[in-house]
């Protein structure tokens, strides 16, 4: 070819000087078709080359060697995500029993409170005084309930003697039961004199954080049912506490067929927003008695001990439930998952060494293996190593690989932590 070239050129320098030496009134069209002629010919040349080479190469390119291995089967917990957030247990809305003067505050905003424990003191002495009137009334009572008692006896020793009629006999009967009705009513507002004196010191029904004093030492609050009575603090419960939630109508569908295929499993496992793995664990323990028609979705609780009173009612968490239970799973390595436009498919070499893209239906990823829910036989070879040079429907040569889960991860103490907006020297 290069000799071809050579005769070529040396040819075209010859023409253009035979021209030259030619009379000058040849034709410049006839000098144009020669150029042009021999261009033509000069690639034509040089596509030949190219050509004879590309098919040189493309005859010993060798067979490529793929890693290949079963899928790995292996237990796995099935999970379905929600979000929500934390409530208290119990919530309780302080208001007073009576009315009066507040004279006394025995706590601080937000402290810890034990059921039991004083909290407010209203002025007690228009209760101290009617609690004495009320018990004087009952003194009284009981020394009229004597004299009735002891004119009915005395009566009675004269009606043998008929010295007594029996209508003054029964007018005597009547005074005694009217004094002892009397004496049962007096020790009646007695108690209930008692309750109001007890009741001008608030004690916490409940334990838990109580929030900041809406009403100040000196004022005056009023009684009453609910709302009408002035609200003095609230108190949260908080150990336990609540995670409430909202279900999908799909995620509840799905819930109620694993519970029918015998997956009753109500552990839930809870992340704050700055947390990057799943650190509180609960228990599922109420779910609504039907779905909302505007949201469609329903209602769920999950109850989980809070000690240490860190999780507070309010907070954004990340629920996962694990209502699927645990199951025998296909897993491959996540990168060995190809791409078809819309579909998922992995690459398997069929027993006379062909390859070919089998279409699977993906879960998640568990330690860097993809769980792969259908289109998968637990014998089928899997490309795992070197999918650069696989091409479906090629020859290739295979060599045994592994399939292994990645070593879990040390998850970070936290994340998206705000950075401090100021800094100063410390003294």
């Amino acid at each position: 070819m290069d000799m071809l070239t050579s005769h070529l050129d040396n040819a075209y320098e010859r023409d253009i000087q035979r021209d030259a030496a030619r009379d000058t009134g040849r034709s410049p069209l006839f000098r144009r078709i020669t150029w042009a002629t021999l261009a033509l010919a000069l690639a034509g040349g040089f596509g030949w080359r190219a050509l004879h080479h590309d098919s040189a190469t493309a005859a010993v390119m060798p067979i490529p060697t793929l890693g290949v291995a079963t899928p790995m089967v292996a237990p796995v917990t099935q999970w379905d995500d929600y979000v929500g957030r934390f409530a208290p247990s119990q919530s309780v809305e302080l208001r007073p029993r009576v009315g009066g003067q507040i004279t006394a505050r025995h706590f601080r905003d937000g402290d810890i409170v034990q059921r039991g424990q004083l909290l407010f003191t209203i002025d007690q002495r228009p209760y101290r005084a009617a609690l004495a009137e009320a018990a004087a009334n009952v003194a009284s009572a009981r020394s009229t309930l004597a004299l009735a008692r002891n004119d009915l006896a005395r009566a009675s020793r004269l009606s043998g003697d008929e010295a007594i009629s029996a209508g003054e006999l029964d007018g005597l009967k009547a005074r005694l039961q009217a004094a002892q009705a009397a004496l049962a009513a007096a020790e009646a507002r007695q108690q209930a004199r008692a309750l109001d004196m007890e009741f001008t010191q608030v004690r916490a029904p409940i334990a838990g954080r109580i929030s900041d004093r809406r009403v100040d030492v000196g004022n005056l609050v009023a009684a009453g049912e609910g709302a009408n009575a002035t609200l003095l603090t609230t108190i949260n419960a908080l150990d336990p506490i609540y995670f409430t939630f909202d279900s999908s109508e799909a995620l509840y569908l799905k819930a109620q067929r694993d519970r029918a295929n015998g997956n009753t499993s109500t552990k839930v496992e809870i992340k704050l927003q700055d947390e990057a793995d799943y650190r509180h664990q609960g228990q599922l323990d109420f779910t609504d008695n039907g779905l909302d028609p505007h949201s469609g979705t329903i209602r769920g609780r999950a109850v989980m001990a809070n000690p240490g009173l860190f999780l507070t009612p309010g907070m954004f968490g990340a629920m996962r439930l694990s209502h699927g239970g645990t199951v025998q799973a296909l897993l491959v390595p996540d990168e060995a998952i190809q791409s078809d436009q819309a579909r998922k498919t992995v690459l398997v070499v069929g027993p006379d060494g062909t390859l070919a893209a089998k279409p699977v239906t993906l879960g998640p990823v568990v330690r860097g293996l993809r769980v792969i829910r259908s289109g998968l036989a637990p014998n089928d070879r899997v490309v795992v190593t070197n999918l650069q040079a696989a091409m479906p429907g090629a020859k290739v040569n295979t060599r045994p690989a592994a399939i292994s889960a990645q070593a879990p991860a040390a998850a970070p103490t936290a994340i998206n932590t705000p950075a401090a907006a100021q800094a100063t020297l410390a003294r």
